[in-house]
């Protein structure tokens, strides 16, 4: 019966932490850039159940069978499959088609700099003429910091990635690509950090001038997850009563002593 509790608990436990992505994901619908979450759940390794050396069975010990002790978060997994491309007109927010993602500088708050990559393409140009994302990281492109003239009175950027500074080409932006996404790391919801085993790859994605990538979470999907991981948590708080019910019957009414 405690091991009915220990279950019941577990099982809240896996669902409050799967109602956290969820509500993660639907907060960041209309985050450029941003790629949802799911979580994924596995059992408890089994733990092997031993009959006690007793004079039953001539005083052996025996295996009885296998006791399995709930449920546990596996793992929280990224879906990076495309999101909408939406027109904005500014020049310097760019989208991309395809594969791949864009390379910034991040400085954390001890002036580390970190080479990060996001499919947020929401930048801007500074009085200095360095092209920026909202948080301030310098965008780089084969020259480093992506930087063009501030006296420009028109900047293309093509598909190849191409710049044009009133029609001279001044720099190229670059796409960089990883043969497995799972050993990308993510923080602050829309950057993305290579760790041990990672391996760049280029791409043949194209940029798109006067675009961002929206978010791909559908909110429909996410509330129909909400209500099922609901509903989940709910099953477990009820077994959690039943067996507290019984236990409390057991204890205090057919233990009892007259």
């Amino acid at each position: 019966m405690l091991r009915s509790l220990y279950t019941g608990w577990t099982g809240m436990y896996n669902q409050q932490k799967r109602l956290d992505v969820i509500s993660n994901n639907m907060a960041n619908t209309t985050t450029v850039g941003y790629k949802k979450e799911f979580a994924t759940s596995q059992s408890f390794d089994d733990l092997l159940a031993i009959k006690i050396r007793d004079n039953s069975e001539g005083w052996r010990r025996r295996s009885i069978g296998d006791v399995s002790l709930g449920v546990k978060i596996g793992e929280i997994h990224t879906d990076y499959t495309q999101g909408s491309l939406r027109e904005t007109g500014n020049p310097f927010d760019l989208g991309i088609e395809g594969d791949g993602f864009f390379k910034v500088n991040v400085t954390d708050k001890q002036g580390n700099v970190y080479e990060s990559f996001t499919r947020s393409g929401q930048f801007h140009m500074t009085a200095d003429g360095f092209v920026v994302d909202a948080n301030g990281n310098h965008l780089q492109s084969e020259n480093g910091d992506f930087q063009v003239p501030v006296d420009a009175s028109e900047i293309v950027i093509d598909v190849q990635g191409y710049v044009f500074a009133d029609g001279e080409i001044v720099d190229q932006l670059t796409l960089t690509d990883f043969e497995d996404y799972e050993y990308l790391k993510k923080f602050q919801d829309t950057y993305y950090r290579p760790v041990d085993g990672a391996t760049m790859t280029g791409t043949d994605a194209g940029i798109r001038q006067g675009y961002t990538e929206q978010s791909n979470v559908m909110v429909v999907n996410e509330m129909v997850d909400l209500i099922a991981t609901t509903r989940a948590y709910e099953a477990n708080q009820k077994m959690i009563k039943a067996a507290d019910t019984v236990m409390d019957q057991a204890a205090n009414s057919v233990g009892r002593v007259q």
